[in-house]
């Protein structure tokens, strides 16, 4: 008899639960998280990248990314390390971002090392997929590239790109990169980590037509992590120490970019009993706010590209309306308009269903703002 009453017990709460989630639109899974990283080591096997007096570049790059892949793991609990190699094993380069994609992961992290003919060359870069803007960014391209000429039917699997074609490069620049400002947020961060905490050459973030890249359905960077070229810097990164400092800089970026995403993405449960159903979906499919006298409006950013996104593309996942600004060279694309933020979060909810990194935005007159701010300013925080 306790047993039936103790179930029964259990029964009214979930009953209990049902109700609140219907009533007041409380949602059980509302925050964005990063809880998958794919992580993976440049080159391997018969490829063995760049090469040092003493040191091949794949032995580096497996041993940074395996440090970073602890690293995640035991600070970052929740967080799943996918690895696209653990041992000294060749993996053709469309392969690396299938395997991010098809484990749906939110972060994807290529580690390398870079060399040049100057051997006085030193220094950590980041890059992200985009327009190659001057002829060392080209040159980064082209090296790391190069192992496609390595694989069974590259031609095939690469839709016909030629490494060593400016043409071929010309053609991916043009290739939409959807998470471009959110890859370089998180390349930024690690420059930062790299200048600031572990005390190496900051050579900045760049962008260039890079193949390991150019697949990848979610942020996704290529570090290099020094120049196996210069024998100090060589020696810097075949030592533990140095493995150490190098992957324990990514891990740091990685987690702060983790926390800001997630913060920025916090859905606040709000009731539904003030809202009619029927004029929030309206709402929703015109886009359309009314003008307040702060000035402020919120937005829901589904995309950004270094490239215009044609009217109606796949890319917006059937969402009607979409409003595209130009910043400064990207283009971003942006959701429903509205200055209640209690109506955004809504939009947003549903807008997730579709394209689940989809996050709110403000701008005050028309200029993009801090959400912090903007909601200060209204008073709700």
């Amino acid at each position: 008899m306790w047993i039936i009453k103790r179930y029964f017990t259990y029964f009214k709460i979930f009953i209990l639960i049902v109700f609140f989630v219907s009533v007041y639109g409380v949602s059980l899974n509302a925050q964005y998280k990063i809880n998958t990283v794919v992580i993976d080591a440049g080159h391997g096997g018969k490829d063995p990248g760049a090469i040092g007096k003493k040191a091949y570049e794949k032995d580096i790059t497996l041993k940074i990314a395996l440090k970073l892949g602890n690293y995640i793991k035991k600070n970052l609990k929740g967080v799943k390390v996918i690895y696209t190699r653990k041992t000294d094993v060749f993996v053709e380069l469309f392969k690396r971002a299938e395997i991010a994609n098809k484990n749906n992961a939110q972060v994807f992290i290529s580690i390398h090392v870079n060399s040049n003919e100057k051997s006085s060359y030193t220094g950590t870069s980041t890059y992200v997929m985009g327009v190659d803007k001057s002829d060392e960014n080209l040159e980064v391209a082209q090296l790391e590239n190069s192992v496609i000429l390595k694989e069974k039917s590259y031609k095939k699997n690469y839709k016909g790109f030629d490494p060593n074609s400016p043409e071929s490069y010309i053609t991916l620049s043009l290739l939409q990169n959807a998470h471009l400002e959110q890859s370089l947020q998180l390349a930024k961060i690690v420059q930062d980590q790299f200048r600031t905490r572990a005390g190496r050459k900051d050579r900045g973030v760049r962008q260039a037509g890079l193949v390991v890249l150019w697949n990848a359905t979610m942020p996704a960077i290529l570090v290099e992590t020094g120049f196996i070229s210069n024998p100090t810097e060589e020696k810097y990164l075949m030592t533990d120490y140095g493995q150490s400092i190098i992957a324990s800089a990514i891990f740091r970026a990685f987690r702060e970019y983790k926390n800001q995403i997630e913060k920025n993405s916090k859905y606040v449960p709000v009731s539904s009993q003030k809202t009619n159903t029927n004029k929030q979906n309206t709402s929703i499919n015109k886009a359309s706010y009314t003008k307040t006298e702060t000035g402020i409006i919120f937005r829901v950013q589904i995309r950004s590209s270094a490239n215009r996104i044609p009217s109606g593309s796949s890319e917006f996942k059937g969402l009607k309306n979409v409003k595209e600004i130009n910043y400064k060279g990207i283009y971003k694309y942006y959701y429903g308009a509205t200055d209640s933020f209690s109506e955004i979060l809504k939009i947003q909810e549903v807008v997730r269903k579709k394209i689940p990194d989809a996050f709110v935005v403000s701008f005050k007159n028309g200029k993009r703002i801090p959400l912090d701010q903007a909601l200060k300013e209204i008073g709700r925080r």
